[in-house]
């Protein structure tokens, strides 16, 4: 069957994800390839000192990036789709999306970019004895509790951007189990919430006098594979606004992007990983078993079937990176060469290889924004060297490189070191691994660890998600999602995976040590507000 007739006959598969600036749908056929695409650019907002994405913004990305897939569709196959397979909606993880009785939002939508949330994670990681991040709905949730905010009262349902989306398209209040696990800490033994912090915090809060347990509010827990609700026909209409979708298509659980990228890269068996590079990064390790203790820098999610899984998340990666890039372009157009801007990554990227592994000394941090791992509640771009480091662009460009995943390096060597993972195959992917290669030799070097990257991953998210909704459909022999993954997805592609070279592994910790070293300059910049 061709792509048009597996759209025409409604065996497509559509996957839509909410990133941080776009919003992004892939459709894809039985055998998963993708065979179209559409999208929707969009930027969070800093209203009253909080990010937030508007109710009309959000309903008007899905129509339009929708609308986009269509066009798509309707240039290389001349049709419409009317009706599909399976859906599944994915969005940033986290946050706080607060709802009444008559299904009216009591407060802007609170992203995961808020740190506004210190006083209560503190709190709830004492009472819980496990690491609550600034970002989670939990910790969103008992901040405003504290604030003594009068919506609190008037919760009927607590949920994250894709639960909202979901929920409104299909009427049914549940969430995937990956994103379910930034809300509050799941269970792995009864894949739901766990019922003694859930008792804990309704403990907590008992001499309030809401007229709501925790269980009243939050989404029902579902793990992938499934099936989440249909597609209503109020919900059709609110996806696609020229009316030709039909109603009563299948729904899998909605996801978080974690979750999707895991999906995405092969990696929700137990002992595998994947590492996220972009705008901000994020590794995630799923583990055999429970870590010894909690760590500040470690968040424990799942995969989207439920295993635990150890999250070290950056809240910067390529920016300071791109913008040093975005100097060099300047310079070319200065001197009237004509600009491709793949030849100067390539280029810059590559000679970076040929310098000194430890970069000669120099030293950048790339904190456009705070960075929770390292302590740092704002940012400051900034390169640091002596007069007697080795000041080439070789160089250079190696400790930005090297920068980029710098506090990356630091969260997951307390999994290495201390915890002793064990981790058969980590997968990159994102714009860092764009130029091929580098990325993956800087990462391999400082995770000491072997990386890999796929072709695949390069259509990340959304894809993903198309995925889990072709596990809801297409697991015609019941395969665990890991083996559906395998054997019916990848079937045996690892892609190509580069191994870290000692000197490269020696250069990076050397860069590290003074990295930490100089940590102090960062935070003097930060004091001072250089």
């Amino acid at each position: 069957m061709d792509a048009k007739q597996t759209i025409e006959t409604g065996k497509a598969i559509l996957g839509i994800e909410f990133g941080s600036t776009r919003i992004k749908a892939v459709l894809i056929d039985q055998e998963n390839n993708p065979i179209a695409q559409g999208s929707h650019s969009w930027e969070n907002q800093l209203v009253d000192g909080l990010w937030t994405y508007s109710v009309e913004a959000i309903w008007y990305g899905l129509q339009d990036c929708y609308a986009d897939l269509r066009r798509n569709v309707k240039e290389q196959y001349d049709i419409e789709i009317e009706v599909l397979a399976a859906i599944g909606i994915s969005a940033m993880m986290h946050g706080y999306m607060a709802f009444n009785k008559k299904e009216e939002i009591l407060v802007p939508f609170r992203t995961w970019r808020n740190t506004n949330t210190g006083k209560a994670a503190g709190i709830l990681s004492e009472l819980f004895r496990y690491n609550i991040p600034l970002r989670w709905s939990i910790s969103h949730l008992y901040q405003a509790i504290l604030n003594n905010e009068e919506h609190v009262h008037d919760i009927d349902f607590l949920t994250t951007l894709a639960g909202f989306i979901h929920w409104q398209l299909t009427g049914q209040r549940v969430l995937g189990i990956g994103d379910a696990s930034g809300m509050l800490p799941i269970d792995p033994a009864t894949k739901n919430y766990s019922a003694e912090m859930v008792a804990k915090f309704d403990n907590l809060i008992a001499d309030r006098g809401y007229g709501w347990t925790l269980l009243d509010i939050l989404p029902k827990v579902l793990p992938a594979g499934v099936n989440a609700g249909f597609l209503t026909p109020e919900g059709a209409k609110r996806l696609d606004v020229s009316g030709h979708l039909k109603a009563g298509i299948p729904f899998c659980p909605p996801e978080g992007d974690a979750g999707t990228g895991m999906v995405a890269t092969n990696a929700v068996k137990q002992r595998t990983g994947n590492v996220s590079a972009g705008t901000s990064s994020f590794s995630m390790i799923v583990l055999e078993k429970d870590l010894s203790k909690p760590y500040e820098m470690i968040d424990m999610v799942t995969t989207p079937d439920g295993s635990l899984v150890a999250m070290v998340h950056c809240n910067n990666c390529t920016s300071d990176l791109n913008a040093w890039v975005n100097l060099f372009k300047e310079y070319q157009e200065l001197l009237g060469i004509p600009v491709d801007m793949d030849e100067l990554y390539g280029k810059l990227y590559n000679h970076a290889l040929t310098g000194q592994a430890d970069c000669g000394g120099l030293m950048s941090y790339n904190y456009f924004s705070g960075e929770p791992v390292t302590g740092l509640a704002e940012g400051r771009p900034l390169f640091v060297r002596s007069a007697g480091d080795k000041f080439t662009l070789a160089n250079f460009m190696r400790a930005h490189l090297y920068a980029s995943v710098g506090v990356l390096k630091l969260g997951n060597d307390i999994l290495f070191k201390e915890e002793k993972i064990k981790v058969d195959r980590i997968t990159g992917h994102g714009g860092l691994f764009k130029t091929k290669g580098v990325g993956q030799r800087v990462l391999a070097a400082a995770l000491n660890s072997p990386i890999s990257v796929m072709e695949t991953a390069g259509e990340g998210g959304p894809w993903g998600m198309a995925l889990l909704g072709s596990y809801l459909v297409n697991n015609t022999e019941n395969r665990s999602l890991a083996d559906f993954l395998d054997k019916q997805v990848f079937a045996g592609n690892t892609g190509v995976e580069i191994v870290p070279t000692p000197e490269d592994v020696e250069g990076f910790n050397v860069y590290i040590e003074n990295y930490k070293a100089c940590l102090p300059i960062e935070q003097a910049a930060v004091n001072y507000k250089i």
